[in-house]
């Protein structure tokens, strides 16, 4: 929501709602710039926060991109140097740049200069993989070094360093699965109907077009890797170009697969709360308050009335009449383990994903065949050997 246009795919506050609160941080990035980071987010969200708490006021952060949230309670990033320029066009920085090598020989590297940081990420992690290297280019000294300095001052834990705003708390709008799925369906057919198309078109047509005729589109930076852009490219690119049938087709298409990545986005969302706020170790974690909205129609009850009864007792500076969500974690796990599943050839990280993958079908499915094949060579080998035994009395050279 930073950048600039498409409005309605990234779902950007109503120009009506944002005169009813001031908002912050939404469409002041060019479309073109390719390089703004979470660290450009959290440096200039920073700034604003203490300039809403100068004024007394109380600074609300609202949005799905939970890592973005995470910058700003947490200090867990990590500043390089300073970018040559912001204007726009195309400038890359050092991260894009390595993303365009092979993602064995980035790992190659990293293990070079990192090996605690290389054995914790997948080979097939580029993005990490390049962010990793790109610290150690930029500052000359170890990721995982840096990191372990962040965890060891006062207040930081094993995922990060300190928090910064030590009163704040976590409102979790969370819906029964199948109501979510549901309305998030119900989303893009209003986002067809707000005029979804024609935002697609007119911004394909300003920014995208000439670089598909050029072959050099990115749909992995900025705001081109918006969940619903992309789907549409097949439908954008061949449009005018195919039969009407044709691109009748290619548009079902893409409003099926965005709607199948919005739903897969939202899981994803929840799993992140789950697995980085409520399981999240360490004493400075912020409580987080579950607020049901599979209901709309109980929206007053069961949302806004204890939202307002939280808010109201932590300004006060008394115990909120609800109880955070707590979810039990295990403080031995790691999140960072290596293992290599010999049987499907695919490298794991963490010990959950490690015990997800051992119940996995692939994995259970290769295990099946494995002792199939076994089963298979032990009785060959056993047919072999009772079939060599002669039995005495009898010219073994006689048929049976």
């Amino acid at each position: 929501q930073v950048y600039k246009g498409l409005d309605i795919i990234t779902n950007k506050v109503s120009p009506q709602e944002q005169r009813l609160c001031r908002h912050h941080m939404i469409s002041f990035v060019d479309p073109l710039v390719s390089n703004y980071t979470v660290v450009d987010f959290r440096d200039k969200a920073v700034a604003l926060i203490s300039y809403i708490f100068a004024r007394d006021k109380i600074p609300i952060v609202v949005g799905g991109t939970n890592y973005y949230i995470e910058s700003l309670l947490w200090k867990v990033l990590i500043n390089t140097k300073e970018k040559a320029s912001t204007a726009p066009g195309p400038v890359t920085d050092r991260k894009v740049e390595l993303e365009q090598l092979d993602g064995i020989e980035l790992h190659r590297r990293l293990s070079q200069v990192d090996p605690e940081m290389a054995a914790k990420l997948h080979p097939h992690d580029k993005r990490k993989v390049a962010r990793s290297l790109q610290v150690f280019e930029e500052t000359g000294i170890p990721h995982s070094e840096i990191l372990h300095q962040q965890q060891e001052e006062e207040g930081g834990g094993p995922l990060g360093g300190p928090l910064k705003y030590p009163h704040s708390c976590i409102l979790w709008l969370h819906a029964d699965q199948a109501a979510l799925d549901q309305r998030l369906e119900k989303r893009v057919d209003d986002m067809l109907a707000a005029g979804l198309l024609e935002e697609l078109r007119d911004f394909h047509r300003r920014y995208n077009q000439e670089k598909v005729a050029e072959n050099r589109q990115d749909y992995q930076h900025g705001i081109f890797q918006s969940i619903g852009f992309k789907e549409f490219h097949e439908y954008l690119v061949s449009e005018g170009n195919c039969s009407p049938e044709t691109s009748a087709l290619l548009l079902q298409k893409g409003i099926q697969a965005l709607k199948q990545v919005t739903k897969r986005y939202a899981r994803r969302q929840n799993k992140w709360v789950r697995n980085r706020f409520l399981r999240r170790p360490g004493p400075n974690v912020p409580p987080v308050y579950g607020l049901e909205v599979s209901d709309l129609l109980r929206w007053e009850e069961d949302v806004l009335k204890p939202a307002l009864e939280i808010v109201e007792s932590f300004i006060q500076g008394r115990e909120p009449p609800a109880e955070p969500v707590k979810m039990e974690y295990d403080v031995n796990e790691n999140k960072r383990s290596h293992r290599m599943c010999e049987l499907c050839d695919r490298v794991i990280i963490g010990d959950r994903e490690w015990a997800a993958h051992t119940r996995s079908k692939s994995h259970l499915h290769h295990l099946k065949k494995r002792r199939k094949l076994e089963a298979a060579s032990h009785a060959a080998e056993t047919e072999g050997d009772s079939g060599g035994a002669e039995t005495s009395g009898e010219d073994s050279s006689l048929p049976l």
